[in-house]
């Protein structure tokens, strides 16, 4: 275990606060103007409290109430809570996708922190994104910082049934299109799916993303499942001011956290919960920030064992109110370390370690999170397919697949890009079947541009009249974490980039082998290299502005989609006086 710094000690915050020079007082002074009492200034830790709230991020409009708890906890902790403003990356409302935004927003929080007196941070976060973008940036300057998120929202219902956020809506819509259900049923639904404040019910990003901070000791135990309203958030914010003082003292910093041990029980953890494959393309990003070495083969490593025994929406029937009733993550981490599957001595920012956390819980409901022996999948981890359509590796979520479609061969129904697959798919003329394979190219972090949550393209109607409800879907898109289907994303090199997936066509034949880890498109090594040959990008580019400055230095999805001048290194976490 880390040792603790020495305290009390000179923090970083005093290069601005501290002293008579007149740079001091500039700064101290314009401070006062708030009406800020002299002697709060006397080295005392500055904490940032850096909020996502947002109207128009819905999942996180009530993180400025729950700001005033984390100020309460930091004054009783005797330290000074500055609330701060940060970019807060919606997928409700963002086009063309927020992933388009995830490392801009990373890159402003990075040098928001740099560059102003704080001496640690709390990480207010709800939406997919932001979670991400957060400990990205508190990872790149490796101040202390923490987590708490925003929980999310109360179960919904709708004629007695539980519905779940997106996971409902794709179902709806595919009922729609199928004849199951009319548009006027569908608008009365949508009244039912978001009844409260707080992120998607269901184990989708966001929640998928909440856990993971948890697992990997960046949050207090059982953060992740709170629901938002329910007053525990409140009592798990204030509890996270208090915290995060006593963290500056200690200098206990996101890489004391997030070692290769960290990453490696949160890929379990996902696992255990049927958690989104956006968490793949979100933590490699992490991990290259904080300089920690993880590729797709570690994901395949430690998850390919991992039984998914928590029984939520997409994979299951319940609901993230459910979860938490009945103990939450620390339940699910307790299995993990039962089992061998966790690195018990990881430490958290509570700095104990992972096991001193969860040993002591119990699961209250054993149809909620469930034994081993009556998981929803015994091999439930985030599965890496590789081959000559995907040489960098492409993955797929087995627990929300279709058991039978695990290994199948089909023709090929190629979509150009989302505008083509959305001007074809609802014509009955379209030569599709169920055992075809559809194929969407240049949805990439580049071709999009942004990597948008498309993959889990809607079948088309002439199939869903047939009772049908899945089939085999390939892209170098995302799919939202609240989504479910044999799909098969992230493939890499993406398409605009002149992978291997921009040269499919139609009526090619394609063999998906899940058990053996192969995604192949089967043509000849002259043919493919042949069509490679005499590819052209057809994807317009930007111009201009921060489009354009991803789309130079967005890397690939294997290793996480970030910019390419981001990854790998931690800077200085003082800055230089200009005055």
């Amino acid at each position: 275990m880390k040792k603790k710094a020495e305290w009390p000690r000179r923090l970083r915050s005093q290069e601005w606060y501290g002293g008579t020079s007149r740079d001091v007082i500039y700064h101290r002074g314009w401070m006062k103007n708030q009406g800020y009492p002299h002697d709060l200034f006397d080295g005392r830790p500055v904490i940032g409290i850096l909020n996502t709230w947002s109207d128009m991020t819905p999942c996180n409009g009530h993180l400025r109430e729950l700001a005033e708890k984390v100020k309460a906890g930091i004054w009783e902790a005797g330290g000074f809570p500055m609330e701060v403003p940060v970019f807060s990356a919606s997928e409700n409302t963002f086009r063309p996708t927020a992933m388009m935004y995830r490392n801009l927003a990373a890159l402003a929080i990075e040098e928001t922190i740099r560059g102003q007196p704080m001496d640690g941070c709390v990480l207010m976060v709800g939406c997919d994104k932001t979670t991400p973008s957060l400990i990205m940036a508190a990872a790149s300057v490796d101040l202390p910082s923490i987590v708490v998120t925003g929980g999310p929202m109360l179960n919904g219902y709708f004629r007695g049934e539980r519905v779940g956020s997106g996971t409902h809506l794709w179902k709806f819509s595919e009922m729609v299109k199928a004849g199951e259900m009319t548009q006027e049923e569908f608008l009365e639904a949508e009244a039912s799916m978001s009844r409260s404040s707080g992120t998607c019910n269901t184990m989708g990003t966001a929640s998928t993303m909440a856990s993971m901070a948890e697992a990997l000791g960046m949050a207090l135990s059982g953060n992740a499942a709170i629901p938002g309203v329910d007053s525990r958030r409140k009592v798990m914010a204030q509890l996270t001011g208090r915290r995060i003082v006593q963290m500056v003292k200690d200098d206990l910093k996101p890489s004391d956290i997030m070692t290769k041990q960290a990453f490696e029980n949160a890929i379990r953890t996902n696992a255990a919960i049927g958690g989104s494959t956006n968490a793949v393309i979100h933590l490699l990003a992490m991990a290259g920030r904080v300089g920690i070495d993880l590729t797709l083969d570690d994901w395949d490593r430690c998850g390919r064992d991992v039984p998914t025994i928590v029984n939520l929406m997409p994979s299951g029937k319940y609901l993230m109110e459910e979860f938490f009733y009945a103990g939450g993550l620390p339940v699910v981490l307790k299995r993990l370390g039962e089992a061998g599957l966790l690195h018990k001595d990881a430490i958290t920012v509570s700095g104990e370690t992972m096991w001193d956390e969860v040993k002591d819980v119990v699961n209250w409901n054993e149809d909620v999170i469930l034994p081993a022996e009556k998981a929803l999948t015994q091999s439930g981890g985030i599965v890496v397919v590789r081959g000559n359509l995907a040489p960098k590796g492409a993955v797929l979520k087995p627990s929300a697949a279709s058991p039978h479609l695990l290994t199948h061969r089909g023709r090929a129904v190629v979509f150009e890009d989302i505008d083509d697959y959305k001007a074809k798919i609802n014509d009955d003329n379209l030569d599709i079947d169920e055992t075809c394979v559809m194929v969407m190219k240049n949805c990439g972090p580049k071709g999009y541009p942004g990597m948008a949550e498309v993959g889990n393209m809607g079948l088309p109607p002439k199939v869903l009249k047939k009772g049908i409800t899945d089939m085999v879907r390939i892209s170098d898109a995302r799919m939202s974490g609240t989504a479910y289907g044999t799909v098969v994303l992230h493939t890499s090199p993406e398409a605009a980039v002149g992978g291997p997936l921009a040269v499919v066509k139609d009526g090619d034949m394609i063999e998906l082998d899940v058990p053996n880890r192969r995604l192949h498109l089967d043509i000849s090594e002259e043919e493919l290299a042949r069509r490679l040959a005499a590819w052209t990008p057809n994807h317009d580019l930007p111009a201009s502005g921060y489009a354009w400055l991803h789309q130079q230095h967005v890397q690939g999805a294997d290793t996480g989609a970030d910019l390419d001048f981001l990854k790998g290194c931690r800077g200085s976490a003082v800055g230089k006086d200009s005055h």
